[in-house]
């Protein structure tokens, strides 16, 4: 409670069966932790004795670890250790990075980058389970093991994503010296739209759907992973009008975007992905001086300002 009032913490949350279940050993010493072969290693846990693992990386030198058993009924061991952050390239680029539903992560290079989830098959499968927990007794052993089921089907989604997640920021880190993603509230954006008795919400279907949607493509543990690996080299952009505006002439007109995947600028005539629009913005950090324009047109003799002059427009756009 004391970190939560500081600031620092979330509000604690009481304990619950099946989450978060594991325990800590702290004062840990080199030959408490070994390997066997390329595959399998071994950590003494006090009174048990040896445990073997499964290597998914080298153990570091660490002095306390952590086992715990994930909802699927997985266990898995964690040495705490800081690792390395990764190197800058030096080269000086820069990328812009937008985030979305469609496209997980679409560049300023005009890549798009998709995030893995299930398979049709495992959705279908999903969705028969979801509906035999639904007429399973609550607190009998068959919906105990429907509910396994289900994790373990989660399972798989929560992986890909995860590793997708990794090699991502990681290769976003070694190839650029500055990453800027826009500025979201997550946290706000993904806030239930039910509301209360008194004042009941809206569209609530539809706004729990874009909120798993948002949740299924990893925005946030992206952009936090790229701040591990990058630090110093992430800097959050102000997301206002980055999909309205055009990366060419800098005209902010919201009729520009006609759906998700074109933007058409009605000043300039330029035409590319709407998300990499966007994400060129991004990279640019808002140097554009932009006015609306309105259905009958607009002013279209504008010019770009360069509000930071370690950034050239002209070298940055040749980057994206």
């Amino acid at each position: 409670m004391a970190s939560f009032f500081r600031g620092s913490h979330r509000r604690p949350s009481l304990r619950k069966k099946g989450r978060s279940d594991g325990f800590r050993i702290v004062a840990v010493k080199p030959e408490d932790a070994r390997q066997i072969n390329r595959r399998w290693g071994e950590v003494r846990i006090p009174k048990i004795g040896w445990v073997r693992f499964r290597r998914s990386r080298a153990v570091p030198q660490a002095r306390s670890y952590r086992v715990t058993r994930d909802r699927s009924g997985r266990w898995h061991v964690a040495f705490a250790a800081v690792p390395d952050p990764v190197e800058a390239p030096g080269t000086g680029r820069v990328i812009g990075v937008d985030r979305g539903v469609t496209v997980s992560a679409a560049l300023s290079t005009g890549e798009l980058l998709h995030c893995p989830g299930l398979r049709p098959g495992e959705r279908d499968r999903l969705a028969r389970l979801q509906r035999r927990l639904a007429r399973a007794k609550r607190g009998s052993n068959r919906r105990a093991r429907v509910k396994a089921q289900i994790a373990r089907v989660r399972a798989r989604e929560v992986d890909r994503r995860k590793d997708w997640v990794e090699k991502t920021s990681t290769e976003l880190a070694r190839r650029y010296d500055l990453i800027r993603v826009e500025d979201l509230p997550i946290r706000s954006m993904t806030r239930s739209a039910r509301g209360t008795v008194e004042s009941p919400g809206r569209n609530v279907r539809q706004k729990a759907g874009l909120n798993r949607g948002i949740l299924a493509h990893g925005w946030g543990l992206l952009v936090e992973r790229l701040e591990q690996k990058a630090p110093g080299r992430v800097e959050k952009i102000d997301p206002a009008y980055t999909s309205q505006t055009c990366n060419t002439c800098g005209t902010r007109d919201r009729g520009a975007r006609e759906n998700q995947a074109v933007f058409r600028c009605r000043t300039c005539g330029c035409e590319a992905n709407a998300d990499v629009n966007a994400a060129r913005n991004i990279a640019l950090g808002h140097q554009w001086e932009t006015t609306w324009v309105t259905a009958r047109g607009g002013d279209a003799n504008r010019r770009p300002v360069n509000r930071e002059p370690q950034h050239r427009a002209s070298s940055l756009l040749a980057d994206v």
